[in-house]
């Protein structure tokens, strides 16, 4: 399983708010398009963000992710419930973050991995730092890296 972080890792980061208070976020289309083709090759995928935000409801669903929990700062523990569901270990899952609050979660899988723009402390514990940025294909970066190694690629 691939489990994600949002802002920072399926985005730039940037959280944009038009006048009236509509919030936007950028996704990079290969990542969507590596989430489809690395489900088609068996991994499973989850969200975990910190923060809750509809315009992730409306991605998640449109990369048919059911998985998907906002709102919790404490994403090791949430992941529990995830992990429990699945009958995962912890080495079973790669966790995508950026941020110091992914950093327990992050300490706990099997394979860690940050965009390149992540936090130094981030990026200095993890076990694969990207070439790309967070929203800019990172994401897709870390899927084939995986199905290389699975040798499904």
């Amino acid at each position: 399983m691939v489990v994600m972080d949002v802002d920072g890792v399926l985005t730039d980061g940037s959280i944009i708010y038009s006048s009236d208070g509509k919030e936007f976020k950028r996704f990079h289309v290969h990542d969507g398009y590596g989430i489809f083709r690395a489900r088609d090759k068996g991994l499973m995928f989850a969200i975990i963000s910190g923060r809750t935000s509809k315009v992730t409801t409306i991605r998640a669903k449109r990369l048919e992710i059911t998985d998907v929990f906002q709102g919790d700062p404490d994403k090791a523990a949430v992941f529990e419930k995830i992990k429990s569901k699945y009958k995962l270990g912890y080495r079973d899952v790669c966790f995508i973050g950026d941020d110091e609050f992914d950093l327990p979660l992050l300490h706990k899988v099997g394979f860690s991995a940050a965009p390149r723009d992540a936090i130094k402390k981030v990026r200095d514990e993890v076990d694969y730092v990207t070439k790309a940025e967070g929203g800019r294909g990172a994401v897709r970066e870390i899927l084939d890296l995986i199905l290389e190694a699975k040798e499904l690629l």
